[in-house]
């Protein structure tokens, strides 16, 4: 026996959506809906995972770039203007 949870998910219209993008994508799973649906979180997870790391690369890639552009104490002496 596993001790895997399991969760309940309803099939409303964007999951209905979801699951025949599923289907066109992997017709092998057409009649089997929870592994489509694994598929799909997989699938999901992935993307989320891509874009943090093609979102920290550009952070990477474009850290220091404006790096002396302001002259020293420029926060400051703008801070200087703002009312109390």
């Amino acid at each position: 026996m596993h001790d895997h949870r399991r969760h309940v998910i309803d099939e409303t219209a964007d999951i209905t959506s979801a699951l025949d993008s599923a289907r066109r994508t992997w017709p092998e799973l057409t009649d089997q809906p929870g592994e489509l649906l694994r598929q799909l979180v997989i699938t999901g997870q992935r993307a989320l995972d891509d874009a943090a790391r093609s979102r920290r690369h550009a952070i990477e890639s474009t850290s220091g770039t404006l790096a002396g552009s302001f002259p020293t104490r420029y926060l400051d002496e703008l801070r200087d203007d703002w009312p109390d």
